[in-house]
């Protein structure tokens, strides 16, 4: 009898036993239905985006984690993204409390040349308009969608196409958008090539897309170890929320241009940078459960996503050719679209699209002014939300 009761009780927690749950009479229709074959359908959705990963290529280097951190929270019975299992510790220690995007942020500080932007700092402007995206998205979630006002901030964040930041924001405005929020701003990131060029040539033209732009001045060393301790400065009298972000940036920075921390920087720009990636990663994946994914949020989520990526993107090609009506030394507005902080990719975009119409024309380095411009922006508009925004 004991031996029986025992069988019965291992075949009851097997997997087999647990993937689709009982009805809930309180529930019909669709309702119903996610949540009897929620944890099937989500896992089906993680091999979704492993296969983006793997055979697309879309920021494999965290969609893959992402992918694959779901998969593990939805395995049955082990609850491995509770409080007491594996993910569930590693998000509260790496995400719930900060840590992780900061880490992540150093990382591409200490990967980041400065030097475009100190050579033409006229196209901070074209950083800062890109954030346009992220105000415009917020907006639209908030009237159009019935979002909350927090809920709203970080939908908006993706428009900084900022995966760190958009992380750090919705951990702390609407942490059970995290998952649904961090599969869009990744999945847009690595979009940017399909995304941008509609845009780019759709508000441009042909003459505007054939500028051709001097060669950037050198910048000094002096010059670029100066700049990291400014933009933390006056962001500590201005915007303080948004130090943590600008702090870690700044401080991977200025390790990789003072010369006398090459050790600490290398560090931060590969093992270190890896390790948080695979944890971030993992724990993300983590908030991709049935509950908290299989939503009519998530849709209207990656809905506003690629609009607030659109506006970001049309923000920085507008702003330029408004900045050529008052100054003498053109701006291809090509460049403008690499407001958004995807680097380097955003300004490789530009630099291609603008080859595309003038073969002798490089804009790589041009584009990457406003490209780490934008980094900066996002972290600051972050700031301004959190800021701004009750939580």
């Amino acid at each position: 009898m004991q031996l029986a009761e025992g069988l019965q009780n291992l075949w009851m927690s097997t997997g087999i036993m647990n993937f689709i749950k009982p009805e809930d009479p309180a529930l019909t229709g669709a309702a119903q239905i996610m949540h009897q074959y929620g944890a099937p359908i989500m896992i089906l959705v993680c091999l979704f985006l492993l296969w983006l990963g793997i055979k697309k290529q879309f920021e494999p280097l965290l969609l893959v984690p992402i992918a694959f951190g779901g998969l593990l929270s939805n395995i049955p019975v082990c609850d491995m993204a509770g409080p007491n299992g594996f993910l569930g510790i590693v998000y509260e220690a790496g995400i719930h409390k900060g840590l992780f995007p900061l880490i992540i942020f150093m990382g591409v500080g200490a990967m980041t040349d400065f030097g475009p932007l100190i050579a033409n700092p006229k196209t901070l402007l074209l950083g800062g308009a890109a954030q346009f995206g992220i105000f415009g998205a917020l907006l639209l979630a908030l009237v159009c969608f019935g979002f909350t006002l927090p809920e709203a901030g970080a939908i908006g964040i993706i428009g900084g196409a900022d995966g760190p930041t958009s992380i750090f924001v919705t951990t702390k405005l609407a942490p059970d958008l995290l998952g649904a929020i961090a599969v869009a701003a990744y999945s847009y990131m690595a979009l940017v090539p399909v995304i941008q060029p509609p845009i780019m040539k759709l508000l441009t033209t042909d003459a505007e897309r054939k500028i051709e732009m001097k060669q950037l001045r050198d910048v000094s060393k002096r010059e670029k170890i100066v700049f990291p301790i400014s933009v933390l400065v006056l962001c500590a009298i201005f915007i303080p929320d948004a130090c943590p972000l600008v702090g870690a940036l700044t401080f991977g920075n200025l390790c990789k241009e003072c010369g006398v921390t090459d050790r600490l920087s290398n560090t931060m720009q590969n093992s270190l940078i890896n390790i948080v990636t695979i944890f971030l990663g993992l724990s993300v994946g983590s908030k991709l459960s049935a509950e908290q994914f299989l939503t009519p949020q998530t849709l209207f989520i990656l809905i506003l996503g690629v609009v607030a990526f659109s506006l970001a993107t049309a923000g920085g090609v507008i702003m330029a050719k408004i900045m050529n009506l008052f100054i003498k030394e053109k701006i291809n507005p090509l460049i403008g679209s690499a407001g958004v902080s995807a680097v380097p990719m955003a300004a490789r975009v530009s630099n291609k699209v603008g080859l595309e119409y003038n073969p002798q024309n490089y804009l790589l380095m041009h584009a990457m002014g406003p490209n780490v411009a934008g980094v900066i922006g996002s972290a600051v508009a972050a700031g301004v939300l959190l800021s701004v925004i009750p939580h």
